[in-house]
């Protein structure tokens, strides 16, 4: 299947704290690298996100911070800014190099009860930690995260942070890392089965999304308690507007695998970066394969999770 960090100049460092079911993950570039974000949820939470349209002045991020505990989860990319800062990273202002590093967050605050949030020590061992890392599931940012909450948090799966690399023509490798903690279900796009999702009353399968939402009139959650965010990586020379596009092709994963997806009450955020190498497609056919690299990560997540916290992972579902 592979991971990001088979993407050349990409390493993934984690945090995880499995007592409080939360944790932060860092990605981090060996060099600045065009970056683009997009953000298609109701409820984001993230950083620096504005830097990124292709209107603006800066052009590349030195790392990217995925994090649970909600808001207050963005103080781990002050972590690592202040070790890329050691570093002597960043762009150049006359005066101090300026490390740029985007964020965003999942709540998993129904798992954590915001006991213990990720902050800038956190992220700051992220990033110190940062290597070939292919670790996955309930790990870093993906440590709280669950599916299936149309009926509540009483009848949601386990989830977690999962990877995946598509290689395109000329060898180009795009790889992806996604912590996956949605309102909806996961599905298999491949057989139409759900994956992970809305536990039935009896708790020993899935009721499926498409059933649940012809039924209620609204979902059983409060604003703000999903969302799936992570990091496209791409073994070719684009430029921020390039990146902008692919990051919003991407988000084609996410719509192809979870059912609802985007939603009001979830944060869906992609960031997508140019790691840079010799070959070269155009970027309809990139976004394609991003999407692709995306779709697979989600499945990874969840079927990578194990139970915790009295929530069963779908492994753990009889008939899953």
């Amino acid at each position: 299947m592979g991971h990001i960090v088979d993407v050349p100049g990409i390493s993934v460092g984690h945090v995880t704290y499995a007592e409080h079911h939360t944790g932060v993950t860092a990605i981090v570039f060996s060099q600045p690298m065009a970056c683009g974000v997009d953000v298609r949820g109701g409820a984001p939470g993230t950083r620096e996100t504005d830097v990124f349209n292709p209107l603006n002045l800066v052009e590349t991020a030195d790392a990217v911070v995925l994090s649970g505990g909600s808001a207050f989860g963005l103080a781990a990319a002050t972590g690592v800014v202040r070790r890329l800062r050691e570093l002597d990273r960043g762009v150049p202002t006359g005066f101090v190099n300026v490390p740029i590093v985007p964020a965003a967050v999942i709540f998993d605050l129904p798992l954590s009860k915001g006991v213990l949030t990720p902050g800038d020590e956190d992220g700051y061992r992220a990033c110190l930690s940062a290597d070939k890392n292919t670790d996955r599931g309930c790990i870093g940012a993906g440590t709280g995260a669950t599916v299936g909450k149309l009926y509540g948090m009483e009848y949601a799966v386990k989830s977690g942070i999962g990877s995946a690399l598509v290689v395109g023509a000329g060898g180009v490798s795009v790889g992806a890392l996604i912590a996956v903690n949605a309102l909806g279900d996961v599905i298999d796009p491949q057989t139409g089965r759900v994956v992970a999702g809305t536990l039935d009353r009896d708790k020993k399968s899935f009721v499926g999304p498409r059933n649940i939402i012809r039924e209620i009139s609204y979902p059983f959650l409060p604003p703000g308690s999903a969302t799936v965010v992570g990091v496209v990586a791409v073994s070719a020379s684009y430029s921020k507007v390039d990146m902008a596009r692919i990051a919003r092709m991407a988000h084609d994963g996410l719509a192809r695998t979870i059912i609802p997806s985007h939603t009001m009450l979830d944060g869906d955020t992609l960031f997508a970066v140019s790691a840079g190498g010799a070959g070269h497609l155009d970027v309809t056919v990139c976004g394609a394969l991003a999407a692709q690299a995306v779709e697979e990560a989600v499945l990874d997540a969840v079927r990578s999770a194990r139970t915790a916290a009295g929530y069963p992972a779908a492994c753990d579902v009889t008939g899953s």
